[in-house]
């Protein structure tokens, strides 16, 4: 059973804002407030204190990157609290900007039509809130094509290993995914750390995909 969340919802679109609320409390989390604009969003995070703010990139009044500005700011008001932003399309300046943080804090970038597998989206929002980083494959897949020499000299099942990584998964979880052993999946990542030239790190789903990330964006 997931543990109830207190949430914070920021997003302009009335219907889908009002489906995201239906979906959320379906799978038992409290929604605080559900909000069309970064001064709103603000004005009830501030006021509630949420665990996790769920916010879409573009609002009004700009139209830019109100919420993620917005989020950012409040993730330095209020230490812990984990944001996972949603966007229409990859925007790979925003997603590099929310992923630079280096601290523990949970912090998700998903794309809006991820929201359309419910069961996949619930997960994400638990595993945001726990700590996690969890980041849609096809932004996955946009960063790793932008780092393809390197890359060549991963092997196909190396190169799956690391989307899921990037996605925030467990060894136990990729193992599942790709159905093999535990042992197989840390013997996969501890290649692939190699072939990246990226130093160890420590057991921690976070900077481990922190450490990916920050290497397929330099």
């Amino acid at each position: 059973m997931r543990q109830s969340l207190r949430l914070v919802i920021a997003e302009d679109a009335v219907l889908l804002r009002e489906g995201l609320v239906h979906l959320l409390e379906r799978f038992g989390h409290r929604v605080l407030a559900a909000v069309g604009d970064g001064p709103a969003l603000l004005a009830a995070a501030r006021e509630h204190r949420p665990d996790l703010v769920i916010t879409d990139v573009r609002m009004p009044p700009g139209q830019t990157d109100e919420g993620l500005r917005t989020a950012r700011r409040l993730q330095a008001e209020q230490p812990g609290l984990a944001v996972l932003v949603l966007s229409q399309y990859v925007e790979q300046t925003f997603a590099d900007e929310l992923l630079d943080d280096r601290s523990s804090v949970g912090t998700g970038y998903l794309l809006k039509e991820r929201i359309g597998d419910v069961e996949e989206f619930a997960d994400a929002v638990a595993r945001v809130a726990a700590g996690a980083t969890v980041v849609d494959p096809e932004v996955v897949r946009q960063l790793l094509a932008r780092r393809r020499d390197p890359l060549d000299r991963l092997t196909p099942r190396e190169r799956e290993v690391l989307a899921l990584m990037a996605e925030g998964r467990s060894n136990a979880a990729i193992a599942r995914r790709l159905v093999v052993t535990d042992a197989a999946v840390a013997k996969h990542i501890a290649s692939i750390l190699q072939k990246l030239d990226l130093p160890p790190s420590a057991p921690d789903d976070h900077r481990r995909v922190l450490a990916v990330l920050a290497y397929l964006r330099a």
